[in-house]
This record gives C-alpha cells, sequence and structure tokens, in this order.
C-alpha cells in the first residue's frame, strides 16, 4: 500500500483542512490509485477532494448531472476531478471508490448517506465512463480539426464549432480552448460565453413551463393520472431507495410520463413490484386529501416534492397531498398543486408501459390508467 505523505506542522495541529482526518482517508486513496506522493501534487489532489465530497452531497440533495441549472454544476465537479486525476497519472474510473471513501468518512453524521451510496456512487461511475468517452472522441476531432485549419492558415476558429462540441458531445470549452491552443489556434470565449448564456435561458424557460405542472388538462382521466403518478413516486422509492428524486412528469390522456433519478435499467422484477405496489394502494382504496402547511412543516412532515423553492416564492403555505390515513400511516406525503381524486380507487389499474433512460442517472417510466 502507498503510504500517505500528508506531513503536519509539530504541536501546531493541521496545516490545512485537506490534511485532517477528513481529508486524509481520501488523499492516501489518491495516492494508491496514481502512484504519486501528496507533496508533489497538493493542488490535484485537493481539488479532486473537495469536488468530489460537493459531488456526494449534491446528489444526496437529488441533483443529477445535466447541461442546465445545478446538473451543470455537477457535471462540471464531476469532469474537472476526471481531468485533474488524468493530470496525476490516474487513467481508470475512480470516481466510485473515491466518492465510496468520502461517504464511509461522514456516514456516521449524515446517516441519510448510506441509503443513497449505491445510487451516488454508480451515478458517478456512469458520469466518469461517459466524460472519458467525451475526452477521447473529442481530441480525436479537435486534432483532426486543427490540422486541417493549418494547412488553410486559419488560427481562430469559430465559435459556432466550439459551442456545438459542447452541446452535441459534452465536450468542455476550456479543454477545448486549451488543445487548440497547443497548435496556436485561437477561441473567442466572450462569443462562446453569450451563446452559452442564450442556451441557459431557452432551458430555463423550458423548466419554467415544466413547473406549470405537467398537464394537458384537467379532465377526470388526466387527474386520475396524476395521482397515479403520487403512487408512482413512493412505490419507485420503497423499491429502489430514497435517492429516487421526480425530475419532471408530463400527463396526457393518453398516458403519464414521469422522469425519476435511478442510475440504471430497472429489471423486470423491479418493475412488476413497483406496478403491484401501486395498484395494491388502488385496491385499499385509501383516502387523498390535502393540507395547507409551510415548507417547514412539510419537511418535517416527510413530505417530499420537486420543486420546494419554488413553492415556497408563491406564498407562506402550500399544499401537501396525502395518500392514505394517520392511524395506518401514509403511503404517500407529496407538495404538489393538485388537482386529484379523492380516494385511490378512482384512479382504476395502472399498468407500466415502457421504461427508459433519458440521460446519464435519469431514467423514464411511461405508463396509463385503465
Amino acid at each position: 500500500m502507498y503510504s500517505c505523505s500528508i506531513s503536519r506542522t509539530p504541536n501546531s495541529g493541521s496545516a490545512s483542512v485537506y490534511e485532517t482526518e477528513l481529508f486524509e482517508p481520501i488523499i492516501r486513496r489518491l495516492e494508491e490509485l496514481s502512484v504519486r506522493n501528496y507533496g508533489d501534487c497538493k493542488k490535484e489532489m485537493r481539488i479532486i477532494s473537495d469536488h468530489v465530497k460537493a459531488s456526494v452531497f449534491m446528489m444526496a440533495d437529488g441533483v443529477s448531472p445535466s447541461n442546465v441549472e445545478q446538473g451543470y454544476i455537477l457535471r462540471r465537479l464531476i469532469r474537472r476531478s476526471v481531468r485533474y486525476g488524468k493530470s496525476i497519472g490516474i487513467n481508470e474510473n475512480f470516481l466510485e471508490r473515491i466518492s465510496s471513501q468520502v461517504i464511509d468518512g461522514i456516514v456516521d453524521a449524515y446517516p441519510e448517506l448510506a441509503g443513497k451510496k449505491r445510487f451516488i456512487t454508480e451515478t458517478l461511475s456512469i458520469e466518469e465512463q461517459k466524460f472519458r468517452n467525451v475526452i477521447e472522441d473529442g481530441m480525436a476531432m479537435l486534432s483532426m480539426k486543427a490540422e486541417g485549419m493549418k494547412k488553410s492558415c486559419e488560427f481562430t476558429i469559430e465559435t459556432k464549432y466550439v459551442f456545438d462540441l459542447f452541446q452535441s458531445h459534452g465536450f468542455p470549452p476550456e479543454l477545448t480552448t486549451e488543445i487548440l491552443d497547443s497548435h496556436g489556434i485561437k477561441v473567442n470565449m466572450k462569443e462562446f460565453q453569450e451563446m452559452f448564456k442564450r442556451h441557459q435561458e431557452l432551458s430555463r424557460a423550458g423548466a419554467e413551463q415544466k413547473f406549470s405542472g405537467g398537464l394537458a388538462d384537467h379532465s377526470e382521466r388526466v387527474v386520475r393520472m396524476h395521482t397515479a403518478t403520487h403512487l408512482l413516486h413512493q412505490s419507485l422509492k420503497k423499491v429502489l431507495g430514497d435517492h429516487v428524486c421526480q425530475k419532471g412528469s408530463n400527463i396526457t390522456q393518453e398516458r403519464l410520463r414521469f422522469d425519476f433519478s435511478h442510475p440504471q435499467k430497472m429489471t423486470p422484477e423491479q418493475l412488476k413490484h413497483v406496478e403491484e405496489m401501486m395498484n395494491d394502494q388502488i385496491r385499499k382504496d385509501l383516502p387523498v386529501r390535502f393540507e395547507f402547511l409551510t415548507v417547514a412543516q412539510a419537511k418535517k412532515l416527510g413530505a417530499i416534492g420537486l420543486f420546494e423553492d419554488k413553492y415556497a416564492q408563491l406564498g407562506d403555505k402550500i399544499k401537501v397531498y396525502f395518500i392514505g390515513d394517520d392511524k395506518k400511516g401514509y403511503f404517500s406525503k407529496e407538495i404538489c398543486g393538485g388537482p386529484h381524486v379523492s380516494r385511490t380507487s378512482e384512479v382504476g389499474k395502472i399498468k407500466i408501459i415502457k421504461e427508459e433512460a433519458v440521460s446519464a442517472g435519469i431514467r423514464r417510466i411511461k405508463a396509463v390508467v385503465e
């Protein structure tokens, strides 16, 4: 085993936060994987440790890697960790092991991480491999592009090419700049940032539209399927784990669509279990009711919700829908604007028709009510 070379100033405690028992096991694992001494690459190991720790907490709060908002920040943290790992000689997937080390070191203080460990480590592994593939393909494309430009005596690349490389392939612009700069080719990053800002505004507008409810109308059939999404959300949590978090929904007369965080394809057995659990709640004819509560009260009761912060901006009280009763225990407690049926028997039989990937760490279920 490679020995950790962290040193402390005698009788003066730790030299920095990275040289404490919180980070020492992480640094030690990075030394083993890179076969490098901490003293020779403090910057890189500190950045990786800090970024992976931040990623763990973000994912524990329900954030998944994406190209917008918090998901974009998480993706940048992950990819920057991989880049710095490569710079110190780690050329294999390592974030799963580092994140596991992070969680093991803090799980006593944050016990909720235990139930989310598998989701976090597996999602990080998937995202890391995806980025390594992106780097390999992107570097090959950029090298060919740079050689062609040099032959044509062009030394400033069109910004749209850089943006498309980022938007379509996920290749980070900072890495594009670094590679092209080594070939003497410049990137207009100011123009790139303007393009990216417009892209974010469009994405944000789409997110706001999704927040409007995701319901095609308030017809009887759509309302039934809306209640079915609450049964689905809670059933997924019970079957797959507490890491499951709603990422969006859309309901039409024909079907319901529900996006949720999960790192891998569900098995046929899991899908069957979820479907049976939902229909079991329907057969029980459970009452469905709501209360107006503050966000703090809702969270204290264990209510789940996708848009707590946005709801909080709408006023002091929010709607929390309860499925079940207080005596036997509620099956579902969820923040939602409604509308819903009054009893689960009104939903009808739920049938899952498809489960598929949406993006890294995000799955989608389509279902119908009969």
